[in-house]
């Protein structure tokens, strides 16, 4: 008997058991250790954020129609001038315009509320901030904290970007120039954040972004644990809606999240153009640990790109993905110096259109005038213990500007449309009971 279980198990390539198991491994990619933070998953509790300044008690009317940015915006000062505490949104819908939380402040959505985004962008008052890989004057989000160390969300309640009028007049653009750029229509995102550590977003739905859904920039030590992000990919199709944006972050751990976005579901970032290595404003993103999530429709579930010059240490794992157009995506931009590296996907579940896809990103493609293409490189990439349905498993395009070396495919078990493999475009690339159609690969 068993004989006959270790022959099933070598038919198969491996057993599902693999797939129930939690990664036990204590390391990064590179060897590294894994430090204790990305462990502790405790939730925030309300009675632990300080004083409670609940929005209608400070002359906020429960009014689902009325604009009331000015009087809310007054209570996170009025907060913040104090000592600090937490803004409280109670049961029912507050629609406001852009908010700048302070030092010492944060944001708790109770049960059955809703803070709704003004439709209106002259409500989003344009200011430096940041946007696809550049620093810019632009809009920004319906919930900001610039500089905020300890900001959260929480509560079970509902942040609504509102972004149908935004989604109408970016598709209303395209058809004028199929060519226009995302930052050609005025669009607020729905969370950003600049230059904040120890930040937490936890059991908060956030729907309908009008651009981006979070965007972390400059940050340490982000947690977003449970949160549901959610954007239209039918019908209205949400454009740009990313689920959460990693700029320039160091130990980021997204766990037991939904996200279904009409873009990337995680896509780190941290600049583009030629000289893009060269700029202060830009960085690399490391340590990024993705796990226990689920994946609906979205471009991508782990985006590396289109704007982004090193990420290094990104672990992706136990994860379902039910109708993502790629499982792991490298953009490679021929305009901008990039290294993906030290990158494990494991643990996977799910169907996807494409498994791995590396090619080159040419949209709004510009080297300013450098004569030489930048080289870009993919190393140390692994796909280990992955039961995937696909239509392409290897999307992988030669490319003389991309050096893809060190790659790794072990107990993955893959149905796939087309099954072509060329190996010749990785250097050092290994395969390790992989079967594709139940047929092995060697």
């Amino acid at each position: 008997m068993r004989n006959i279980f270790r022959l099933l198990i070598c038919l198969i390539g491996f057993s599902q058991i693999t797939f129930s198991q939690k990664n036990n491994n204590d390391t990064f990619p590179d060897g590294t250790l894994i430090p204790n933070w990305f462990k502790d998953y405790t939730k925030i509790e309300l009675k632990n954020l300080g004083k409670k300044y609940s929005v209608t008690d400070y002359g906020v009317s429960n009014d689902s129609a009325k604009i009331q940015t000015l009087a809310i915006q007054k209570i996170i000062d009025k907060a913040s001038a104090n000592g600090g505490g937490v803004i409280v949104i109670p049961k029912g819908v507050f629609l406001s315009g852009a908010l700048f939380f302070k030092p010492k402040t944060s944001l708790y959505i109770s049960e059955g509320a809703t803070l709704k985004g003004s439709d209106n962008i002259s409500d989003y008052p344009i200011m430096p901030s940041r946007m696809e890989g550049q620093n810019l004057d632009y809009f920004p989000a319906l919930v900001n904290a610039y500089g905020v160390d300890g900001f959260s969300i929480s509560g079970k309640g509902t942040l609504n970007g509102n972004g149908s009028k935004y989604w109408e007049a970016f598709w209303a653009r395209r058809k004028v120039n199929p060519k226009c750029t995302n930052l050609e229509v005025s669009r607020p995102r729905l969370v950003f954040v600049w230059n904040s550590n120890n930040v937490q977003l936890q059991d908060v739905k956030l729907i309908n972004s009008g651009f981006w859904t979070n965007h972390f920039y400059k940050c340490n030590n982000v947690k977003i644990l449970n949160v549901y992000i959610f954007s239209p990919h039918l019908e209205a199709k949400a454009p740009s809606t990313d689920a959460i944006d990693i700029d320039i972050c160091s130990n980021v751990l997204i766990k037991g999240c939904y996200m279904s976005v009409n873009d990337d579901a995680i896509a780190l970032k941290g600049g583009k153009g030629p000289y893009a290595d060269q700029d202060k404003n830009n960085g690399p993103n490391s340590n990024i640990i993705i796990e226990d999530c689920h994946f609906g429709f979205c471009h991508s579930a782990l985006t590396n790109g289109s704007e982004s010059i090193h990420n290094r240490n990104v672990i992706m794992r136990n994860c379902q993905i039910d109708g993502a157009s790629r499982l792991l995506w490298l953009k490679m931009r021929p305009d901008t110096p990039q290294r993906y590296e030290f990158i494990r996907v494991e643990n996977i579940k799910g169907e996807a259109k494409t498994c791995l896809a590396i090619f080159a990103w040419k949209q709004f493609f510009d080297l300013k005038g450098r004569p030489d293409v930048p080289l870009s490189y993919g190393d140390n990439i692994t796909l280990k213990n992955i039961d995937l349905k696909c239509d392409t498993f290897y999307g992988v395009e030669k490319d003389p500007n991309v050096r893809l070396s060190n790659f790794t495919f072990e107990n993955l078990n893959i149905e796939a449309t087309n099954t072509a493999i060329d190996k010749s475009i990785i250097k050092g690339v290994t395969f390790k009971n992989v079967y594709i159609n139940k047929k092995r690969i060697e």
